[in-house]
């Protein structure tokens, strides 16, 4: 991994596990960046008997000497950064150099009493089942540029300007559209400012930082939120994020030229969840889906709202290869299927009785969509404890196989726990 940049994205709807893997990885790299996404998004890594949840920190955070990157891509709630940071240097577990880009934009409190106002006006019906942590709004003040950035945290002068306009701008919003009470100005600019204050020492020119470290030999790793299936550009919109999670977002969200991409890997996990609203063509409602869903322990990081659970789609997941161009896989939490006699995946589609074998991203057509399945052989044993692909069941290795044959890629990695060591490597 020296010398070169690869792109970690989600291959399914999200939580597909990607802190795991990017914390499995982190130890043969340099720099790790988080590109794209905001407080919505959770990245659980488990060291031992401890468990980090980072909500804006890259998973790389927890290896000495390395240096973690929150890219101009990302969407920051200053509040809930220096959370993350504070439970880590109470734990003396800050072990890492941070840089935050003056040019990411900021999460205000306004935009997240926006995102509320916005999902509840949908009503139930047309609801998108946000995290309402603000990240839509703010990623639409960033395109309608009326953004606020962290660079502009550390200027006063700029800030009041910026921020008055625009708290002008947001009331005249929820008063007169949604009917609500307006938002007070001076308290808000106040808690900026002394954001601003205690991340001074942080912003940096992340671009130059990935820049700089290529230019030296040393290896980079761009770290994706959400998954390609929520792509705003690419995913099932309009139940989508407000950025691109996809690999092509990464060069944006880093910085990085993409001549500079050597790989792009695609975490997916061994069956598959949705957290919120939209399609789901291999969702089950009946016992596997909640037996996956407590024996994964599917509940969501950030919101801890259950996750829709179901058998893996390859119609969904070969298109993921080929918008990413995905050039490994790594297959997270295979031990969650040990105990079943037999597995499910999905193939291909019937809709309107046409067999279907290409995933199109639109709502209305995935609606439609019946999965065609077919089953392999499970396996009983307990394979917690393998660290070789050979020590893996037969069944095991040959659901693997199966998996690699279908998406035409290699699986590099595979999860069989949720810890750190719990970890086979075959292509890293």
């Amino acid at each position: 991994m020296k010398g070169c940049t690869e792109i970690l994205v989600g291959a399914q709807w999200g939580d597909e596990g990607k802190g795991r893997v990017v914390d499995a990885l982190a130890g043969k790299t340099d720099v790790i960046v988080r590109y794209q996404g905001g407080a919505n998004a959770g990245h659980t890594v488990i060291v031992g008997s401890e468990k980090h949840v980072f909500h804006l920190l890259p998973s790389g955070m927890l290896y000495t000497g390395k240096l973690c990157i929150i890219g101009n891509g990302v969407v920051v709630d200053p509040g809930q950064l220096l959370f993350e940071l504070g439970e880590l240097q109470a734990q003396g577990k800050d072990r890492a150099r941070l840089v935050v880009s003056r040019d990411a934009h900021v999460v205000l409190p306004y935009h997240k009493v926006l995102d509320g106002a916005d999902e509840a006006f949908r009503g139930k019906e047309r609801a998108i089942g946000t995290t309402k942590r603000g990240i839509g709004p703010c990623y639409v003040d960033k395109y309608n540029r009326m953004g606020i950035t962290m660079g502009d945290l550390a200027n006063p002068e700029i800030l009041r300007e910026k921020l008055s306009q625009n708290v002008n701008m947001k009331n005249m919003l929820l008063t007169r559209i949604y009917g609500m009470t307006p938002l007070p100005f001076d308290s808000m600019y106040q808690e900026a400012l002394e954001w601003g204050a205690k991340l001074a020492p942080y912003l940096g020119d992340a671009s130059l930082e990935v820049h700089k470290a290529l230019e030296k030999g040393k290896g980079v790793l761009l770290e994706g939120a959400q998954g390609t299936l929520l792509d705003v550009d690419f995913g099932t919109y309009p139940y989508v994020t407000s950025s691109n999670p996809t690999a092509a977002g990464g060069c944006i969200g880093a910085g990085v030229g993409p001549t500079r991409i050597s790989r792009v890997i695609g975490v997916v996990k061994a069956y598959c969840t949705r957290v919120g609203e939209g399609p789901f063509p291999t969702e089950d409602f009946g016992e596997w889906g909640e037996y996956l869903r407590v024996k994964g322990g599917e509940f969501g990081a950030t919101t801890g709202r259950p996750r829709r659970c179901g058998w893996l789609d390859m119609v969904a997941l070969r298109y993921a290869v080929r918008i990413n161009g995905l050039g490994v896989l790594a297959l997270t939490k295979l031990d969650v299927l040990s105990g079943l006699e037999e597995i499910q995946v999905a193939l291909e589609y019937s809709v309107d009785g046409t067999t279907c074998g290409e995933f199109t991203p639109s709502a209305s057509f995935l609606e439609s969509a019946e999965p065609l399945y077919t089953s392999l052989p499970g396996w009983k044993e307990d394979i917690s404890g393998c660290r070789s692909f050979e020590e893996l069941p037969q069944e095991a290795q040959n659901y693997v196989r199966f998996i690699e044959e279908q998406a035409g890629v290699p699986v590099g990695l595979i999860g069989v726990g949720p810890g750190r060591e719990e970890t086979i490597l075959r292509g890293f």
